[in-house]
């Protein structure tokens, strides 16, 4: 099976995909999930329906593909020698202009996941668990280095205080995420909360 799924993919280049992936995005900042179509994409790509199911299997898969290629880097790669400088580095890689951009792009996909099973489902696999092995092994890094101890309660919470940052900005706020903010609440709330030292 992974063999088909490789030979088909083949037929697309890389930057045919990103082109795809981008066309999906705008129309998803465009249109919100449910009113965007794979008739719609179609015609934004330039591409035959046919060719969209064969390659993604459908709405769900493709959007959240297009979401995952969108981000800058991955978690794992990220490695700058301390806990604190790794997630400072994470927040790095997207600008403020992209943050905002993809903060109001993850919302309005969230609010969807409640009532949409695919979405939830393939959002989860591609998408929230590989995020969430690499902060594990970010964590794990620092664990290995001494920066954390293994035993800290706040270590299962790691994932629940990134998401709550970017979230609750705009919700208490009215403002979107910036690089200045997150890097302040990390050093204010998330390190603290692991017992990592921040001066």
């Amino acid at each position: 099976m992974a063999e088909v799924a490789t030979t088909r993919r083949s037929r697309i280049t890389p930057e045919r995909e990103a082109e795809l992936y981008e066309a999906v995005l705008d129309l998803l900042r465009e249109v919100g999930y449910d009113a965007l179509t794979m008739d719609a994409v179609a015609t934004r790509t330039r591409s035959s329906k046919a060719t969209l199911y064969r390659q993604w299997g459908g709405k769900a898969e493709l959007v959240v593909k297009a979401i995952r290629h969108g981000k800058p880097v991955s978690v794992e790669e990220i490695d700058t020698g301390s806990l604190r400088g790794d997630l400072h580095a994470l927040l790095a890689a997207e600008d403020d202009c992209m943050m905002e951009r993809n903060s109001a792009l993850m919302r309005g996909v969230a609010m969807v996941m409640h009532h949409n099973p695919d979405l939830r489902e393939a959002f989860r696999n591609q998408l929230l668990d590989p995020e969430m092995h690499g902060l594990r092994a970010v964590l794990q890094r620092a664990i290995e280095r001494g920066e954390v101890r293994p035993d800290c309660p706040a270590l299962e919470f790691l994932v629940h205080m990134m998401v709550g940052g970017f979230a609750t900005r705009a919700l208490l706020e009215d403002q979107p995420p910036t690089q200045a903010f997150l890097k302040s609440y990390v050093d204010a709330v998330v390190l603290p909360a692991l017992g990592v030292p921040t001066d």
